[in-house]
Formats: structure tokens, sequence, C-alpha cells
């Protein structure tokens, strides 16, 4: 007895839930979603069963009865509970939400040079979930992290203070790393947990290329070191109104090279989850998708997940990979087919470019982005089924969204000659930004147009001057859809004054800036 107490001891760490001997459960998995109202993780006397939860293998989706228990025919894997509106898992000492519970009697295979899952030991006879009640308001933040992508302690330690310090405390719901929690040494993701965990919020994940084991066989075990710290690749929970669908977009393949490669996209197995999920879901539900690559690069997957998202008017995907922001409305030539276009937003990155620039005053590299955009995290706000979008900069004001270039100084005859350019960073094609001169100017349209962005290639310059080292793959500044131009007006009078900025996003949130210029 001692023993077999001993086995489940180390299943609930493992696989982040409790369990009970009260039934046998030799074919499938059975067991009882409960509110734990003393908070202890475990099924105490008096702690009655919740009806009405959904539990899933990653494929199906059953339904606990009146009495909270569930029924699942499957013989190893993961299953997880599907958290409801106003309950709440528990989390571990690093705020991972404990929602999983994993059975893989043999472990993982052989040859990962990682360490992957180890032998579970016999399956308990009841898998209980436990739940607990937490209020959860119609309106809320959700933190965004894109790409933290730590390659070393060094890394690790970028993170710490440039995000970790400033970012903890924030009031919001929970979080969300958008895959490439490290950079191939998965064996770290410990010590980025650690440091996230420090921001005090429940942190969810999803995974990215950088996350899976290069050396395992194929996709099937490509996330083997990844489940064992976070649980399951892809799945879903509540939180409000809302419904969040964490999505695993990267699909590793095996080539004619040592380590994998991959592509992006969704595998048959995870669409019939979708499926089987969204169905269950309220039309007037607000469905967020949360994955490291993003729609507009699938492989496989994207139409046979737009033809079920078609099917709820109010949606957005939010996702990572490329290491810029970026709003795009997906239509016809990305498979989408419904009566308004797809909401997709690229996050941009914790990381940047890989951390990579001119260190600052406390060595840390600038990291900006090859649009030219700082690194820096997303807020999502909630209220309902509707949403806005704010990008913050590490270590800049919260006002701090957009970068504006104009001649230091000019003659006032040749005035109309200079030209003032805009990096607005979260910027998108249904955003406004004008321009005018002085304080009592009149405000003009600024014109959007596609270009590299004139101080990100001032910087690149500067950096190839004195050989600072960048990623082999942000040596050179990429076009982007969230610069504005605009000349300047002809005969200013002389003297200094400010050129004023002002965007009006697709959220009707307005952000400003300004720069000084001297006219002689």
């Amino acid at each position: 007895m001692k023993q077999l107490f001993s086995v489940l001891v180390m299943i609930s760490v493992l696989g982040g839930c409790t369990q009970s001997l009260q039934e046998s459960s030799s074919d499938g998995y059975t067991g009882i979603v409960f509110n734990d109202i003393n908070r202890n993780g475990k099924r105490d006397m008096g702690e009655p069963g919740i009806a009405g939860v959904y539990v899933s293998d990653g494929r199906d989706i059953v339904t606990t009865d009146r009495n909270g228990r569930y029924r699942l025919e499957v013989e190893e894997g993961i299953i997880f509970v599907i958290k409801p509106r106003n309950w709440m898992t528990p989390v571990n000492k690093v705020n991972l939400p404990a929602f999983y519970y994993i059975h893989k009697p043999a472990g993982s295979p052989a040859g990962l040079r990682h360490p992957g899952i180890g032998p579970t030991g016999p399956q308990p006879e009841s898998i209980d979930f436990a739940l607990y009640k937490q209020p959860e308001p119609k309106r809320f933040d959700v933190v965004i992290f894109g790409d933290p992508q730590a390659m070393n302690l060094k890394e690790v330690n970028y993170i710490a203070h440039d995000a970790i310090e400033e970012v903890a405390g924030i009031d919001a719901a929970f979080g969300v790393s958008l895959g490439d929690i490290v950079c191939d040494n998965i064996e770290d993701f410990g010590l980025v947990n650690e440091i996230i965990s420090l921001i005090g919020l429940a942190w969810y994940n999803a995974a990215g290329n950088h996350d899976i084991n290069y050396y395992a066989k194929g996709d099937e075990h490509s996330l083997e070191t990844f489940k064992r710290v976070y649980g399951p690749a892809y799945y879903s929970f509540n939180y409000g109104p809302v419904h969040f669908l964490v999505l695993d977009s990267i699909v590793a393949y095996r080539g004619d090279e040592e380590r994998l490669k991959y592509y992006e996209g969704l595998d048959a197995k995870q669409l019939q989850f979708i499926r089987n999920d969204l169905k269950l879901l309220d039309k007037g539900q607000l469905v967020v998708l949360l994955m490291h690559g993003s729609e507009k690069h699938f492989e496989e997957g994207r139409r046979e997940l737009f033809e079920v998202l078609e099917e709820h008017p109010y949606t957005v995907s939010v996702a990572g990979h490329t290491h810029r922001t970026e709003h795009l409305f997906l239509g016809k030539e990305y498979d989408w087919y419904g009566s308004n276009p797809h909401h997709l937003y690229i996050s941009g990155s914790v990381s940047g470019a890989w951390w990579t620039g001119v260190p600052d005053e406390v060595g840390i590299a600038h990291a900006t982005m090859t649009n030219g955009v700082p690194n820096g995290y997303s807020v999502l706000s909630f209220d309902g089924n509707e949403y806005t979008i704010r990008f913050k900069a590490f270590r800049r004001p919260e006002d701090y969204q957009m970068n504006i270039r104009a001649p230091e100084e000019i003659c006032a005859d040749k005035a109309a000659e200079g030209e003032v350019v805009v990096n607005v960073f979260a910027a998108s094609e249904r955003s406004k930004v004008q321009m005018r001169i002085g304080e009592g100017g009149r405000w003009t349209e600024m014109e959007r147009v596609m270009r590299k962005d004139p101080y990100f290639e001032q910087v690149l310059d500067y950096e190839k001057e004195y050989n600072i080292p960048r990623a082999s793959w942000a040596t050179e500044a990429s076009e982007t859809g969230h610069i504005w131009r605009a000349d300047l007006p002809a005969n200013l009078p002389e003297g200094a004054c400010f050129i004023h900025v002002r965007e009006i996003d697709m959220f009707g949130q307005v952000h400003t800036g300004r720069r000084l210029i001297r006219i002689k």
C-alpha cells in the first residue's frame, strides 16, 4: 500500500492533478472533477463533484455527470479538464496551471537526447481533477509574451531584467507565452518558468519550433520534454465569457538531416479536437486562438480550421514566431470565407531579434525587431465578446508607441523637401495617422506606405561599422506595413518647433508622439 501511494504521488507531480482510489477503470480513464473547497489539491470529505465540466483526451470530449464523474475510453496519453468559467485549476510552485494528467506506462522513447516523460507507473483507479471557485468578470486583461527565446543563462537574465522586473505585479487575469520559450535548449524550461512565475499570474504556454526535441523520430514524440513540463501541446479553457484555444501549430518531420525539420499547420487529431470543442460553445462567445506559427503560413489544416471557425462570428487569432508586430485581416486569399475578415495579430517578441544589437547602459541588447519595433509584450483587454490590443515596449513609457524621423534642421525655403517618417509599432491598415506642425497647426493625414524603417537602417549601419553581432536572419531591415510618411509644409517660420503625430487605431485608442525640428 505504501508503494502504491508513492506511485500516485509521482503521477500527481508529473500530471498536475490529484487522484483517489474510488472505482476500477481497467478500460480507459475515469474520475471525478470536484470542488476543491480548501484548495489543497486533493479530494477531501465533503468536497462534491461538479456536473457539466468537459474533460478531453486531446480528441474526444466528455461531460461530467451530476456527481462530477467522467469516463474516457483511451489507453494512454494526456487527459485534461477544460476549465469552466468562474472556476480555476490549481497551479504549481511556478504558476503553471495543473489541469492535466499524464499516463505513459513506458514513458518516452529512448534516444531523445533530452529528458522526456518518465514511466508513470500503473494508472490509478480514479483520476480526479481539482477546481476551486473564482470570480471572473466580463472585463479582464491577458498578458501575451511572444518568443522569450532564451538561448543560455545570459539571455535568461535578459528576460529577468528587461521583462519580468517591469511586468511583475501587473493587474491581469493570466499570462500566455506563445512558444519558443527557449532556443533549442529545452532542458532549461525550468529556468524560464521560475522567473516568469514572479509576474504573479497563472501562466499558460504554447509550443514553438524551438521548444521541440529535434532528435525525436518524428512529430509524435517531438514535444515529449515540453509535455513533461507543461502538459498537453494543445488544449482549451474559459475565462469570463471568453473561450481560449491554445494550439500546437508546429508539425515536425524527419528529413535527410539528423535534426527534425518542421512546417506550420495542424494535424488531423488536433483538428478533430477543435471541432469537438467549438461545437460546445454559444455562438455569441468570443473565441481566441493562441499559437506560435500563424494561419498565414499554415501548410496544412488551415481551411479545415477556418471551416469550423467561420461558424463563430466573434474570433481572433494571436501568434508569435516571426519576431515582428503585425495586424492581418485574412480573407479568401488565406482560405477564409467568413462574412468578415479574420483578424490575426502577430504579437512581436520578448527576445526581439534574438537578444542581439548594441547593449544599453545595463548591458542588455536593444533587440529591435527587423521592422523597427522594440522588443516588448502585448496586453489583450476583453469586454464580453469585444477586445482591444495594446503593445508595450520594455523599459519604455506606456505612451511610447511610435518612432518619428525627420530632419534635425532644414532651411525654411526648402522645408517642403523634408520628409517625416513614422513607425507606429502596433498599427494596422485600419489605423488613421495624422501630423501637425507646432501647437496651433492643422492636423493633416499621413500616407501609409510599405517600406523599411529608416531609423532601424541607421542602427544596422552603425552596428555593421563596429562589428556588433546580430542574429543571422536579422542583419537587414524588413519592409513593414506600419510606416506612415508626409512631406513637411512649405514656408515654415524660422525657429524650433514640434512635429506632433497621432494615431487612432482600429480600436479607437489614441497614441501620440512628437519630435523637435529646427527651421532656419
